[in-house]
């Protein structure tokens, strides 16, 4: 009897179409919930959780730091049934101002630095919410967004955030999901802004009319961007790659030597493998004319000294090490993020428009949620003055009634 009851329970599958149905709902689960963020407030789910939880303990920039730990376990028991490592690395990179153009967490302890240190155990250090953070959160429970249950059914999460600036091209975003990726590079604020309201103002306009207000990435550690050609394919097709390049500038020293001395980075260079690649090169032979590093980073920002001998050209030697460390990289972009739940690669004005549908939608629905309020506390005030007009009849019939129930039945026949 055991084994005629569990014959009946396998089911005879043809392998490849297991295989591929399995996959394929593996591949929408890493890309809808977990690697690509939504255009439309520029967030990962994690992110989203974040964020929402510290809303819901008030965690906001006028109250005081709340330990990460409590933080991390109200997003593992309330929205994210993961580990806690992830939700608290995703938290620490809300804080670093050298990983966001414009942080979202206010966080205080140590939380890593550009060398590459890790930071703190969550049980030593504190977090709040940015005010840009909660632009971002900003009439969420005014019916603006749609929410959704939890894993648990026990309570309700927001699937998108009403998202009051475009998060998504002002902080950017990375993720590797299956079969895709994304690299969405930094924007400054101010420009981004500038863009929106030039297509709010012209819809019809082009890319090009929106590169005069948006001209680049804005990164926030700084550095250059070596030529345009890249952000222009960016912009237009989607996809490029972005030269970027360290600052450096000439100093003289005593005795007729020169120095450079490295100020800012590009984006996601750690100082300390930069070091240790122009002491590789000076070790090897193929930097010669470098005499010394020094690291005279401190609160007030990156100082990397590199000294030379005397006689050395300091434009070769930056040359040099442009081309063989870290002190130039490649940015490789791709505006690829989630459509309605769909993954879809975006040109400059389209993400815009994304974000500009997204937002009249939070307008409009904010405005009908204001309106049926006013309209509800419009009908209590009519009731009341009746009341006021009618009072001795109205205490009459209330007198009259056995209950509270019977005293509202007979005073709505009587005014309505």
């Amino acid at each position: 009897m055991a084994t005629a009851s569990k014959r009946e329970r396998i089911v005879p599958r043809i392998l490849e179409e297991e295989m591929r149905e399995s996959f394929l709902d593996y591949s929408m689960s890493v890309i809808v919930q977990r690697a690509l963020p939504d255009v439309r407030d520029g967030l990962k789910p994690v992110h989203r959780r974040i964020l929402y939880a510290m809303y819901e303990l008030g965690l906001n920039p006028d109250r005081p730091y709340k330990k990460c730990a409590t933080v991390v376990g109200d997003v593992l028991g309330k929205y994210h049934p993961h580990g806690d490592s992830a939700v608290y690395d995703a938290l620490v990179r809300m804080v670093q101002e050298f990983s966001l153009r414009m942080p979202l967490v206010d966080g205080q302890g140590n939380f890593g630095s550009i060398d590459g240190d890790s930071a703190a155990a969550y049980r030593y250090t504190e977090a709040r919410l940015k005010a840009l953070a909660v632009d971002l959160l900003d009439d969420i429970h005014k019916e603006t967004v749609d929410f959704q249950p939890n894993f648990d059914n026990q309570l309700e999460e927001p699937i998108v955030l009403p998202a009051r600036f475009p998060n998504l091209l002002v902080n950017g975003s990375s993720g590797i999901a299956v079969g895709m990726s994304t690299n969405v590079p930094p924007h400054s604020l101010r420009e981004v802004a500038a863009g929106v309201r030039q297509l709010v103002v012209d819809p019809d306009c082009s890319v090009d009319d929106l590169m005069r207000h948006i001209p680049g990435p804005d990164f926030p550690t700084g550095g250059f961007i070596v030529g345009t050609e890249g952000i222009e394919k960016l912009y237009r097709e989607g996809r490029g790659r972005v030269i970027m390049r360290g600052r450096a500038v000439r100093e003289s020293r005593r005795g007729g030597k020169e120095q450079l001395v490295v100020t800012e980075l590009p984006y996601t260079v750690s100082k300390t493998k930069l070091i240790e690649q122009i002491a590789k090169l000076a070790k090897a032979g193929r930097a010669e004319d470098v005499s010394d590093i020094r690291d005279e980073s401190d609160r007030d920002g990156i100082r990397l000294v590199i000294e030379l001998k005397r006689g050395a050209d300091a434009g070769t030697v930056l040359q040099m090490l442009q081309k063989r460390t870290s002190l130039q990289t490649t940015f490789g972009a791709h505006l690829l993020a989630l459509d309605k739940g769909q993954p879809r690669v975006f040109d400059l004005k389209q993400m815009l428009e994304c974000f500009r549908e997204h937002r009249l939608e939070v307008v409009q629905r904010r405005s009908r949620h204001e309106l049926e309020k006013a309209e509800a506390e419009r009908h209590i005030v009519e009731g009341l003055l009746a009341a006021l007009e009618h009072i001795e009849e109205v205490v009459k019939i209330i007198r009259a009634s056995k209950d509270r129930g019977a005293a509202s039945l007979k005073l709505q026949d009587r005014f309505g």
